[in-house]
Order: structure tokens, then C-alpha cells, then sequence
């Protein structure tokens, strides 16, 4: 495998942060500086990035039932981490593919397989994302038409992607996205003048939260469910 797809499987970098970083003389293979992007890699030998190892590791992909309270981040000096639900013998090099905010709950996914989950992540995948909303208030019968439409998110002047809101009760639907812009969700109905109340992550492409778990705990992925996703 050459240096620059190592460094992009096995970090959160993409292809350009690794061709900066290699030229940067930030990776050491072998325990030399190697600033060539095509040098190959085997499985014996060590690469470092910034003195870390980035040693090829068996991969993992977790399914994660997140609960309210948790930072959906690797470290935090205030707030638990969702990294602090898995044991720690799994914790090395795991990221997330697609964050969620403290207060929201659901499907989180965690690997140390960097192409993989920029894969499932990146904006132009388009893949839908559904939540259940909860909202303080009635939400109106054309809220369905305004979010088939795109909402105008003025922070960057942006209009959403079109989203399929299904309404399920007079306060609660459910609201498929194919971003995943900062609060997003909240920003979408704050917008046609409701607010949110709960927020539950249900799934991302085909990969299903597992009803089993029950907030907090994780299984790895199927096989099904990483060829889904």
C-alpha cells in the first residue's frame, strides 16, 4: 500500500492532509523521515506520524446506541466522550463517521478504518440519515412541503438539500437528511418557527440502529451491514 493511502486509511486526514503531512516531514517510517508519497508500505513496517504509530491493526466498525450526556468526540477534559462507552482495549485509533451532539441519541458509528468512514460521510455520497424528531409544538402540515423544498440556513447561506419529513404524531415525525451540517436538524425546524425537543439518530444509508442495544452499549457491524454501508 503506498504511504499517502496508509496515512488516509489508518487517520481522519484525507488525501491532501496526507500528502501535507508526508511533505512536512511529520512521517517517519522505519524510524526515518520519508517524504515520498509513493514509498510502499508492508505490514512490517512501523509508520509514525508526529512519534504515534500508525501500525497496520485489525479494523474495526461499531454500532453505537448513544445516549444523552456523551460528547461525540475522541477526548474532552469536561464532558464524557463516547469513546469512554468502549473498552479500552478498542479505543486506539477508533474515530467517528458522523457526530452527533451531546444532547441528541442514537446510531454512532466507530472505526479505525479512515477510507471507510470518509466514505459513508462524504457529502457527495448523499446518503440519507433519518431521524425521530420530538418538537415543543404542533408541527404545521406544511412543514413537509418546506422541507421537500430546502430550508435557507443563512449561518452559510446555504439551502438544504431537499429532506422527507413523515409526520408520525401531532409532535414527533420522521425527518430523512443528506447533510450533516452543525445542528442541522434543530436549524431546519427552528426555521418554520418549532423547536426541538429530543432528537434520535434511527439510521445512515442501509445500516440500521440495532434495537437491541440499549443506550450506551455497541456491537461491531455485520458483513451485510459494512458492504450497506
Amino acid at each position: 500500500m503506498r504511504l499517502d493511502r496508509f496515512i488516509c486509511k489508518h487517520t481522519e486526514h484525507g488525501h491532501q492532509q496526507a500528502k501535507r503531512l508526508v511533505a512536512s516531514g511529520r512521517v517517519s517510517v522505519n524510524g526515518e523521515v520519508v517524504t515520498n508519497l509513493r514509498a510502499e508500505i508492508d505490514r512490517f513496517m512501523c509508520v509514525e506520524l508526529d512519534g504515534r504509530r500508525l501500525q497496520q491493526q485489525q479494523s474495526h466498525y461499531l454500532m453505537l446506541n448513544k445516549p444523552t450526556g456523551y460528547l461525540s468526540a475522541t477526548s474532552d477534559p469536561q464532558h464524557p466522550t463516547v469513546l469512554e462507552l468502549v473498552p479500552p482495549e478498542l479505543r486506539t485509533n477508533l474515530h467517528l463517521a458522523g457526530r452527533l451532539d451531546r444532547a441528541t441519541t442514537g446510531l454512532l458509528l466507530l472505526t479505525n478504518d479512515g477510507l471507510w468512514s470518509r466514505r459513508i460521510t462524504a457529502p457527495e455520497q448523499k446518503i440519507p440519515k433519518v431521524y425521530r424528531v420530538t418538537t415543543a409544538e404542533t408541527i404545521n402540515p406544511e412543514a413537509e412541503t418546506r422541507f421537500a423544498a430546502g430550508i435557507w440556513l443563512a449561518r452559510e447561506g446555504v439551502l438544504t438539500s431537499p429532506a422527507r419529513l413523515e409526520r408520525i404524531s401531532p409532535c414527533e415525525a420522521h425527518l430523512t437528511i443528506y447533510e450533516g451540517r452543525h445542528h442541522q436538524v434543530k436549524r431546519m425546524f427552528a426555521a418554520i418557527g418549532n423547536a426541538v425537543t429530543a432528537l434520535h439518530r434511527e439510521s445512515m444509508g442501509s445500516i440500521r440502529l440495532d434495537p437491541d442495544l440499549a443506550p450506551g452499549q455497541y456491537r461491531p457491524l455485520t458483513a451485510t451491514e459494512l458492504k450497506q454501508g
